[in-house]
């Protein structure tokens, strides 16, 4: 069994934004090893963020039907989908690890998929919530 592997909204982002252009060939070769190995997991809050910020927040924003196409293209990824649930173990894992309830969102998520680590830029790198460690793979 591969171990599943959480992918935050900025990896998402330095995959499909040129201006980053080392961060860029990591995430997608990130990417590629993610869907490849069946690893890669992601959530519907990461899947917004993605949309906002591609479409609103890069240097040079792509068009929602572009960003739309490129969600569409995870669709085999799994997506954990935001519930009752899912937000009181937030709040938990906020209030429990003194993080923002957004960041706790992403590790609860992860949680709930079984995922070994957290990529992430945002999360302290080598910190482990609950279970799941954190890893920044930008780091050089």
């Amino acid at each position: 069994m591969v171990d599943k592997i959480f992918f935050d909204t900025n990896v998402l982002v330095y995959a499909f934004d040129t201006h980053e252009s080392t961060r860029q060939d990591r995430a997608q070769a990130l990417l590629k090893q993610g869907i490849r190995m069946e690893s890669m997991v992601v959530s519907t809050q990461v899947l917004s963020e993605f949309f906002v910020i591609m479409t609103r927040k890069i240097q040079q924003p792509l068009t929602a039907a572009e960003v739309m196409r490129i969600i569409t293209s995870l669709s085999p990824v799994p997506a954990v989908e935001l519930d009752r649930v899912l937000v009181f173990r937030a709040v938990d894992t906020s209030i429990r690890y003194q993080i923002s309830y957004w960041d706790a969102l992403i590790v609860a998520a992860a949680e709930r998929m079984k995922c070994s680590q957290i990529f992430s830029e945002d999360l302290s790198h080598g910190q482990y919530y609950h279970t799941i460690q954190v890893l920044n793979p930008f780091l050089e």
